[in-house]
């Protein structure tokens, strides 16, 4: 007979018999999340406070709308890793070293050639992005210039994830994590340095960081490259990387593991994306509000990112050595330090909103209105938490169409149609029309934890182990 539901919860979080220790998460945890604070939040933040010394409510707003597309694009190619993560892993964890490398080459040549497409639909389709958005005019001039010079980048980005996730996929967070220091250093400086004009540099401005972008990704690959073909410990898996697509089964697994993982991280992004457009026709001050309410609960979710990463990494090594009762113990732990770490840093922003709100808005413009809501929508963040973790947790197992049907069937039949009604419905307050818009994206993401905690507890994600 099986415990309720907080019993078992409780007895998960404090048994050290099973899974891995507290100090074994954490020592995963640490490098994860230094990686997912340069990728996900600390550049992007600096970025955007760069962006804000400019003084234009229009230039920042334009930011963010563009923010909520490459955000998307990220997940795409984090998708994509996954499934590197999940392959790989699987036979790392059954120790068939060689196949690991021969899955590692056919995962990176596929993921180099979805990277080139969406690449080339920035560049050409940024006009119409924009349009659809249903942005001001100003915005649109200022955008569209700004995505096709992202449009490299995002190509970079893509060849770079394929080599972050061999390197997770055999348990080494580390390396990843220096490189992306290495990658950071250097967008902070020429970021700085070409929207400002210093060093020596043009006064580029907002084209600037554009162009800083494109020298990160491409510093980080080129180290990645370096890392994985030339360091002798890593001979073992007889990395090839010049034999392309030689292995069909393997590009099949590797399609048939990524492409729900990459439906359903899409799906998030895409939620995202509709939110902007959601919040679009009530003008720039709203957008701005949009943008930094985003990027504030983004910095403190930074914590569930990256053991959401851990979790998956050590859900699909248990599951190649079938140690279920691993899994289970590990999802608990995992999901009890991810709720300390992300609620302590929502606590000290909801504390002073204004404050930090204000940083990124020099002309008081939207600071009133951004800090009123951010207190009112933190409350509801813990609702992602629950759902990322899981969901990396079922990734790992190989349950990750679950994953992704849940995902699709909660945005598009729940939350897309009543954020739609609600945008179309007159509010006599700007700020509680707002609220709600966003507040549905969390309460979306209740409603897939709850599908989640049912799948695992009804044991139907085993189901490949048969």
């Amino acid at each position: 007979m099986k415990k309720g539901l907080l019993a078992s919860y409780v007895e998960g979080i404090t048994d050290f018999s099973r899974g891995e220790s507290y100090a074994a998460i954490v020592r995963y945890f640490v490098p994860e999340f230094v990686t997912a604070l340069a990728l996900y939040s600390i550049l992007h933040l600096l970025d955007a406070r760069f962006i804000a010394d400019l003084k234009s409510t229009t230039m920042y707003a334009t930011l963010g709308v563009t923010g909520t597309l490459l955000h998307f694009i990220i997940k795409v190619a984090e998708g994509m890793s996954v499934g590197t993560v999940i392959m790989c892993g699987q036979y790392n964890g059954a120790k068939q070293y060689l196949d690991v490398g021969r899955s590692f080459v056919s995962t990176f040549w596929t993921t180099a050639m979805i990277g080139i497409c969406l690449s080339g639909t920035l560049y050409f389709g940024a006009p119409l992005i924009y349009s659809w958005y249903g942005v001001s005019p100003s915005m649109i001039e200022l955008g569209v210039p700004f995505l096709r010079l992202q449009a490299l980048g995002v190509l970079f980005m893509f060849l770079y994830f394929a080599f972050v996730a061999f390197l997770r996929s055999i348990k080494n967070t580390r390396t990843p994590m220096h490189i992306f220091i290495l990658g950071g250093v250097a967008f902070v400086f020429f970021d700085y340095a070409l929207i400002f004009g210093k060093f020596g540099f043009p006064q580029m401005g907002f084209l600037g960081s554009a162009t800083a972008t494109i020298i990160q990704y491409g510093v980080m690959l080129a180290a990645g490259i370096v890392v994985v073909l030339f360091k002798s410990e890593y001979r073992q898996y007889g990395v090839r990387l010049l034999d392309p697509f030689s292995n069909p089964e393997m590009i099949k697994r590797f399609m048939f593991l990524s492409w729900p993982v990459v439906l359903d991280k899409a799906t998030l992004a895409i939620a995202y994306i509709w939110l902007g457009k959601m919040i679009a026709p009530m003008g720039e001050c709203a957008m701005a509000s949009f943008t930094v309410i985003k990027d504030m609960e983004r910095f403190a979710f930074l914590p569930a990112l990256a053991f959401a990463q851990i979790i998956t990494l050590l859900a699909s090594n248990d599951f190649g050595s079938k140690n279920i009762d691993g899994i289970k113990s590990n999802i608990k732990k995992v999901m009890f330090l991810s709720c300390i770490g992300v609620g302590a840093i929502l606590l000290v922003f909801s504390l002073q909103p204004a404050y930090f709100i204000s940083m990124f808005d020099h002309k008081g413009d939207f600071t009133a209105m951004a800090a009123g809501i951010f207190p009112l929508l933190s409350v509801l963040v813990l609702f992602d938490v629950f759902q990322v973790v899981l969901s990396g947790a079922l990734r790992g197992a190989s349950d990750v169409k679950m994953v992704m049907w849940t995902r699709l069937l909660v945005c598009t039949l729940i939350f897309m149609p009543i954020t739609y009604l609600i945008s179309t419905t007159e509010f006599s307050s700007v700020v509680v029309k707002f609220a709600l818009i966003y507040g549905m994206f969390y309460l979306s993401n209740g409603i897939m934890s709850m599908l989640y905690i049912n799948r695992f507890r009804s044991d139907r994600w085993k189901s490949s182990l048969n």
